[in-house]
């Protein structure tokens, strides 16, 4: 419907509340969200399209869709990543190598509590 509406972003992918890229039990603040914004903006300026920073106090998570991960692990792509995220404060940079999966911060939680929060 947005492509024939003619609208520009009709193959935006999905995207999620930005609060859900930080861990679970850290408080989501608006610092925080815009670490994730910011890093987002980064990753998109770069050339990808489907992607999610994920948040782990000193640590990120990138998650970057499985047919753009060749291109992500690059020497230069490395570099280019911990010179982004290494500015917006992480300590350490990491490339998830299960690439992009929607929810993934669903597998920190225990099962029980999974069950409720889909119930």
């Amino acid at each position: 419907m947005a492509r024939k509406a003619g609208l520009r972003v009709w193959d935006k992918p999905a995207s999620a509340c930005l609060s859900s890229r930080i861990e679970y039990g850290r408080p989501v603040t608006p610092e925080a969200l815009q670490v994730v914004e910011r890093g987002e903006d980064a990753l998109r300026a770069l050339g990808f399209r489907q992607f999610r920073v994920r948040h782990h106090g000193d640590i990120v998570r990138i998650e970057i869709a499985r047919e753009e991960l060749a291109r992500a692990f690059s020497f230069e792509m490395a570099g280019e990543f911990t010179s982004i995220f290494k500015k917006l404060g992480f300590k350490f940079i990491t490339l998830d190598l299960e690439g992009f999966r929607s929810g993934s911060m669903n597998s920190l939680l225990p099962a029980d509590e999974l069950t409720r929060k889909r119930a």
